[in-house]
């Protein structure tokens, strides 16, 4: 199992829709996420700061296809193209990446 977590920043203007997509996520969205061996997934928000932040824990053998595959699914697009203009990606991310990664310094269990 691999924690992981990433952070973005949420456009102050979308911050009352976000939370309301949010509140009900498309069930075939949480179905496209479980089977990408996504689990014990949480988005939280730091107001005033609008950022967010997601953790998840992985539990497959290869995240970049099982991300890709997601990426595939209609459902998991749609949901994206209706998300993503509410986001701010941080200036410092990676090339590529749209969440920034971020590096676990710590964990107890």
């Amino acid at each position: 199992m691999m924690r992981m977590g990433l952070c973005i920043g949420l456009k102050a203007e979308t911050m009352v829709e976000y939370k309301r997509v949010h509140a009900a996520v498309w069930p075939g969205v949480l179905e496209i996420i479980s089977r990408a061996n996504i689990r014990n997934y949480s988005i939280f928000l730091r107001e005033p700061e609008n950022l967010l932040f997601a953790y998840w824990e992985y539990h497959g053998d290869d995240f970049a296809t099982d991300a890709a595959r997601m990426g595939e699914e209609p459902a998991m697009r749609k949901w994206w193209e209706l998300c993503d203009p509410m986001q701010q990606p941080l200036p410092t991310r990676a090339q590529g990446e749209w969440w920034a990664a971020m590096q676990e310094v710590f964990h107890l269990d």
